[in-house]
């Protein structure tokens, strides 16, 4: 799997928080919502890239197993 980008974003104190309330009660991190919507918009746009790769599953990713 490929490293994913990270970027620092700035928001309205008043945006964040709608934002963070929406996130919960669609049981999603704040950021995940971010790019839930921000996919939904490229993809209402046209502009979803065809390589652009899945969103995570909810929840914590899968602890990697140790090699023995």
């Amino acid at each position: 799997m490929t490293e994913r980008k990270k970027v620092l974003l700035r928001l309205d104190p008043a945006v964040h928080d709608a934002l963070a309330r929406w996130a919960a009660d669609e049981l999603r991190s704040t950021n995940a919502q971010i790019e839930f919507l921000l996919r939904r918009a490229l993809t209402d746009a046209g502009r979803m890239p065809r390589d652009a790769g899945r969103m995570r599953r909810p929840g914590r990713p899968p602890k990697e197993e140790e090699s023995e």
